[in-house]
């Protein structure tokens, strides 16, 4: 199995080696306006998206703006959380409002919702077990005394199982326990990561019952300073954890048994989650980016690099302030089977964008 590092510079600037360009932001700005998400009014739709493009070469992409725009009157209210998808492929994005889960089919035309009494799903994992479906869920916020839980629930929003901070994880205080994400291993196993408390990953067996922790806040290898998203890394001859550790701005991987293997991306820009196309990974980055790594974990395209620093990681900005082929905060991600690309950004009212691979 090969891992290389990959080394970035710490400010987020590429080498003329990475052949990264955004094309016509300036003209992009001037031709082709975005108006706030207001809740009063929808946002509106761009005349034209087919000039708008972001990333190079085989990876480059049309950027489809004001995917999945809600009812008028209705807005996302932060898309602090995920993007995930179904046998059938349609698309679930999680929302920070009473729209709770939308569901969308790839076009953007919104279906129905789902989870409307979680109304902050933070992630969402899926999977198929004994052929039924199933998208195992952090929740932030929930029906009241139901807040910082696991769900596995299935597609149609039926709750499955429930998790909640395990007693022997020595916990003092309610706050300790706010996980960020969750994944089931190749034997059922679910590991939680506690991203907003103390870092550390709990295991479980598929029946909820708490079997070990791994890892403990810091900076060393081995441990996690907000481990953000977890994830299921299939790419190599043995399937691994990946671990999004944001704040120290890297990607790590661990065995399942909860043993470090080793750090297979440095210096990113705050990453937040990923999405796997074949032998690729898709890293979401709150600080304005969506990094794309090859299998030996070398990025081989940005997409939206925002080079307004102001607005990375900026959650008091709307829709309409975020040029349409840059991200402001990238949060979630996703990439389907045609390698079209959707990303939601954090910010006050939310923003969801699709971007669709051009054929070379």
């Amino acid at each position: 199995m090969k891992f290389n590092r990959n080394h970035l510079p710490s400010d987020g600037q590429v080498d003329r080696r990475d052949f990264f360009t955004i094309t016509g932001v300036a003209a992009i700005t001037a031709l082709l306006p975005l108006r706030a998400h207001a809740e009063s009014e929808a946002m509106a739709q761009p005349s034209d998206l087919s000039q708008v493009e972001t990333g190079n070469g085989e990876w480059t992409y049309e950027v489809v703006a004001d995917w999945g725009r809600l009812p008028q009157g209705k807005v996302f209210g932060g898309t602090h959380g995920a993007i995930a998808t179904d046998r059938a492929g349609l698309l679930y994005v999680s929302t920070q409002s009473e729209t709770g889960v939308l569901v969308y089919n790839r076009d953007g035309k919104l279906l129905r919702t789902i989870a409307n009494e979680y109304p902050e799903v933070h992630s969402m994992a899926y999977a198929e077990e004994g052929g039924e479906e199933y998208f195992y869920a952090t929740v932030q916020k929930g029906t009241p005394k139901e807040n910082w839980l696991l769900l596995k629930m299935k597609t149609d929003g039926t709750i499955i199982q429930k998790i909640t901070a395990p007693p022997e994880a020595g916990f003092k205080a309610p706050n300790e326990w706010r996980i960020t994400a969750a994944v089931p291993g190749p034997d059922g196993s679910i590991y939680i990561a506690n991203g907003y408390g103390d870092s550390r990953i709990f295991k479980f067996d598929k029946a909820g019952n708490y079997k070990t922790s791994i890892g403990t806040k810091g900076k060393t290898d081995g441990q996690f300073d907000c481990s953000h998203g977890l994830a299921v890394d299939r790419r190599y001859d043995q399937p691994l954890l990946l671990v999004v550790d944001r704040e120290n701005r890297r990607l790590c991987h661990f065995d399942f048994d909860g043993k470090f293997v080793r750090s297979i991306a440095l210096h990113l820009r705050r990453p937040c989650q990923v999405s796997f196309w074949g032998d690729y990974a898709i890293v979401s980055e709150l600080e304005g980016r969506v990094t794309i790594l090859d299998k030996d974990n070398t990025p081989v395209a940005f997409l939206g690099d925002n080079p307004q620093k102001t607005q990375w990681a900026n959650y008091k900005l709307s829709p309409g302030d975020i040029t349409p082929a840059c991200f402001s905060a990238a949060h979630g991600c996703f990439i389907d089977q045609q390698a079209n690309i959707y990303v939601s950004d954090w910010n006050q009212s939310g923003r969801v964008t699709k971007l669709v691979r051009k054929r070379l």
